[in-house]
């Protein structure tokens, strides 16, 4: 007999500024692709971070996941770097990586992929759904088959 899943969703919140520019465009094409978003002293967003993960739930806990165990995890390898941050100064976005909100949330999704099985007692643990919210109207999702394509592509 199978052991339920059940997900589990906390979010987070942090506040960096970037400045969407590609190297390989010209300034035109950077103005024309990124609109104000180029502006050359960058802007900045109070962003809210979801982190749902899935697994079977404890029988001595009644969890799916060690809580105090996931926030010291996200805010150690995720909040400490990135919180009040110029985003295009930290070294994963250097070159041509775009500190977009989408590559934000493939920089994020790296990091906590390796970490959340450790968080509980069995190995069953991993990581369903980030969600990064920008701003009111705009955030990115990688989810269910997006993220079980990328573990593999990352275990190869």
């Amino acid at each position: 007999m199978s052991k339920p899943i059940a997900h589990f969703s906390r979010r987070y919140r942090f506040s960096a500024s970037h400045r969407l520019h590609a190297p390989a465009l010209s300034d035109e094409q950077n103005r024309e692709t990124y609109g104000k978003c180029n502006n050359p002293h960058g802007h900045g967003h109070n962003y809210w971070l979801e982190v749902t993960v899935a697994g079977p739930i404890d029988p001595q806990t009644g969890f799916v996941v060690d809580l105090p165990k996931l926030d010291a995890l996200v805010q150690a390898d995720v909040l400490n770097r990135f919180d009040h941050t110029h985003l295009n100064q930290d070294p994963t976005f250097s070159g041509d990586f775009v500190p977009s909100t989408e590559n934000l949330a493939l920089e994020v999704e790296r990091i906590l992929r390796r970490d959340i099985p450790g968080l509980t007692s069995h190995e069953d643990l991993r990581l369903v759904n980030l969600r990064i919210e920008e701003t009111r109207n705009n955030s990115f999702d990688l989810s269910g088959a997006d993220l079980e394509s990328m573990h593999r592509e990352a275990s190869r």
